[in-house]
C-alpha cells in the first residue's frame, strides 16, 4: 500500500464511531459488494459508490445506502469504495485516496466477468470530497496515482462516466482543501490544474447547488472543459441549495440516454403526447396595438397579438406566458413549443398566455426589435388585465424557446429599457416578470449573435450579448439547453454565472447528446422527455397562494 501512514484508517463514520472501534483492524482501503441486481432489470453494468467527508472521513452512510438502493433496482451492480482517511501528512489532500481509487477502479475491472458486468460499463457516484475524487479518477487515469504494486495494475484505471454531487476543491481558490475563498470568481481563479483531462476522460453529470460555499463555479469551468474536448456531459444547477447531494433523477435521466440502463427507447412526438386542449374553458385573442400605432412597422410582418387560455379548474392566480422561438423569422404558438405546455399548465390549473410577435425580422433594425417591442407591450396588456380576470399582475411568468428564448431572457434582464415610445395609458404600467423560463436560448453570445456559436461559446472572449441589460428588475431563471445544441448551452451557463454573481439565484440543466429542439421527439424516461416537470418544479414557489 503505497504512502502508508499510521494515523490513517479506511472505515465509514458508522463504523469508526461505533463502540468498541479499533482503529488498527481498519487501515485498509477496501471495496464493499453489494448484492447483485435482479435477473430481470440487470444491465451489465457497476458503479463505485463514493463518499464524501472533506478527505478527512468517509462520512455519507445515508447517501451509499440510498445510491445502493436506488440503482441496484434499475439493474446496477454497486460496489462501495472506502479509501483512507485522514488526509496524508506531506502530501497533496488527496494523494492516498486517489492512490487508493485507482486500484479500486482496477480490481472492480478484474471482477467484472465474475460478477456478470461489462468491463467497459463501470460508472463512478460522488459526494464532495468524494466528487473531488471521482474527477480525478474520471479526467485522470492516465497518469499513474502510485507505482506498479502486482498483476492488477496491469489493468487500465479509466472509468465510462462519473455523477459527480457538489465537487469540492476544484476552482483554484479552494484547491488546498478549504472552502472557494473568493466564491471562484475572480480573474485568477481558474479551474484546478490536477484534474490532466487526459484522452480518457469520460462523460460526467455534475450537480451543484447554487449557494455551496465550495463554489458550483467549479462544476461549470468543469462542464466548460469537457465541452472543449467534445464528451457529451450534462450540468445540473439548482437555486437557492447549499452543500449536498441533489437530483438523482436527473443522474438516472443522463445514464438512461447515455444507454448504461440498457438500449435507449424509440422516441416519442411532443404533439402527439399532447395532442388536444381538453383542460381549456375559454380562449381570447387580442390584437398588441391600437389600429395605426404599432411601432417600427413593416408592412412584410405578421399581425401580433396575444391568446388567454383559461383553465377548466384554476388552482392559481399567477399566469405563465408563453412564446415560440424560429430565429426570429417565423413564430407559431401553435407549434411544439408552446401548444404542449400550455396544455400541460392548464391541466394543472395554471392560466397560460401565449403570444404571436412580429417576424421576420425588420429591415433596418437588430433582428429583435420589433419582436421586443411586442414582448413589452404583451406582459403589459397582461398586467392591466389580470385582476379584472381574478389574477395577480404581480405574479407574471414569462417562456420561450430558441429566438424565443432570447426574447425572455431580454424581458428579463431589460425591462427597464423602453423598446418603443409611449402609445396609451397601458406604458405607465410596468413590463416587469416574476420569472422567466429560457429553452435553449439562442443567439446569447457574441460568438453567435445571428447564427450557429462559431466557437461553442467556450473561448473567454465569448461573452454575453450587449442587449442582456442585466439591470435592477433582473430576476431568477430555469434554463433548459441540449448539450449537441449548435445554439450553445454556454450561452444558458454563462447567464447562469453572471445571475450568481449578481446575487440571483437560478437554474439549469444541460442534456447530453442532445440538440436544438430537443423536446420534438424524445425518448421516455429522460430528461428531453421530462422537461415539462422541471418547469413544473421551478415555478412552484410563484403558484402558491397566500
Amino acid at each position: 500500500m503505497p504512502h502508508q501512514q499510521p494515523r490513517q484508517i479506511a472505515a465509514m463514520t458508522d463504523v469508526s464511531k461505533a463502540e468498541g472501534f479499533k482503529a488498527k483492524d481498519w487501515t485498509r482501503p477496501y471495496l464493499e459488494w453489494f448484492e447483485a441486481p435482479e435477473a430481470s432489470v440487470d444491465n451489465d453494468a457497476c458503479m463505485i459508490l463514493i463518499s464524501g467527508g472533506a478527505y478527512y472521513s468517509c462520512c455519507d452512510v445515508k447517501l451509499i445506502d440510498l445510491w445502493h438502493r436506488e440503482l441496484t433496482a434499475r439493474g446496477i451492480q454497486c460496489v462501495n469504495f472506502v479509501y483512507r482517511t485522514p488526509r496524508p501528512e506531506g502530501l497533496p489532500i488527496y494523494q492516498s485516496a486517489w492512490e487508493d481509487g485507482q486500484r479500486a477502479v482496477r480490481v472492480v475491472r478484474s471482477q467484472a466477468k465474475k460478477r456478470g458486468f461489462d468491463p467497459e460499463k463501470i460508472g463512478v457516484i460522488a459526494m464532495s470530497a468524494g466528487s473531488h475524487l471521482a474527477l480525478l479518477l474520471g479526467t485522470s487515469s492516465e497518469t499513474p496515482a502510485y507505482e506498479r504494486v502486482d498483476a492488477v495494475d496491469d489493468l487500465p484505471c479509466h472509468i465510462n462516466w462519473v455523477i459527480a454531487n457538489a465537487p469540492a476543491y476544484v476552482t483554484t481558490d479552494g484547491e488546498k482543501g478549504t472552502k472557494a475563498t473568493r466564491d471562484g470568481y475572480g480573474p485568477d481563479v481558474r479551474l484546478s490544474e490536477v484534474f490532466r483531462f487526459d484522452g480518457k476522460t469520460c462523460p460526467m453529470s455534475l450537480h451543484h447547488g447554487g449557494l455551496d460555499p465550495y463554489s458550483p463555479n467549479g462544476s461549470t469551468l468543469v462542464y466548460r472543459k469537457l465541452r472543449t474536448m467534445g464528451i457529451p456531459s450534462e450540468l445540473h444547477l439548482y437555486p437557492g441549495k447549499g452543500h449536498g447531494a441533489f437530483g438523482l433523477d436527473r443522474a438516472i435521466e443522463f445514464m438512461t440516454q447515455m444507454g448504461w440502463l440498457g438500449p435507449v427507447a424509440p422516441q416519442e412526438k411532443l404533439m402527439v403526447r399532447y395532442p388536444s386542449d381538453t383542460a381549456r374553458t375559454e380562449y381570447v385573442r387580442e390584437n398588441l396595438w391600437p389600429e395605426g400605432k404599432t411601432p417600427d412597422f413593416r408592412e412584410n410582418q405578421c399581425v401580433p397579438y396575444l391568446e388567454w387560455h383559461f383553465p377548466k379548474e384554476r388552482k392559481t392566480r399567477a399566469i405563465q406566458v408563453i412564446w415560440s422561438g424560429g430565429s426570429y423569422q417565423g413564430n407559431n404558438p401553435d407549434d411544439f413549443e408552446v401548444a404542449p405546455l400550455r396544455r400541460y399548465l392548464n391541466a394543472r390549473g395554471v392560466t397560460v398566455v401565449t403570444v404571436k410577435y412580429r417576424t421576420p425580422r425588420p429591415e433596418g433594425l437588430a433582428k429583435h426589435t420589433s419582436a421586443w417591442q411586442d414582448a413589452q407591450r404583451a406582459i403589459r396588456m397582461v398586467r392591466s388585465e389580470a385582476v379584472s380576470r381574478g389574477l395577480d399582475p404581480e405574479r407574471i411568468g414569462i417562456m420561450g424557446s430558441s429566438a424565443g428564448g432570447h426574447l425572455a431572457l431580454m424581458a428579463v434582464t431589460s425591462s427597464r429599457h423602453a423598446s418603443y415610445l409611449k402609445v396609451d395609458a397601458l406604458e405607465k404600467l410596468p413590463c416587469n416578470v416574476a420569472w422567466g423560463i429560457g429553452i435553449y436560448p439562442a443567439y446569447v453570445l457574441t460568438d453567435g449573435l445571428d447564427g450557429h456559436n462559431a466557437f461553442g461559446g467556450n473561448r473567454d472572449e465569448d461573452v454575453i450579448a450587449s442587449e442582456f441589460s442585466f439591470d435592477l428588475s433582473t430576476v431568477p431563471m430555469l434554463f433548459l439547453h441540449g448539450d449537441a445544441d449548435v445554439y450553445s448551452t454556454m450561452g444558458s451557463v454563462k447567464v447562469w454565472e453572471k445571475m450568481r454573481s449578481m446575487g440571483i439565484q437560478s437554474e439549469l440543466h444541460t442534456l447530453a447528446t442532445r440538440g436544438h429542439c430537443f423536446q420534438r421527439s424524445a425518448s421516455p424516461a429522460t430528461g428531453s422527455y421530462n422537461w415539462m416537470d422541471r418547469v413544473w418544479d421551478f415555478i412552484q414557489p410563484y403558484l402558491q397562494e397566500e
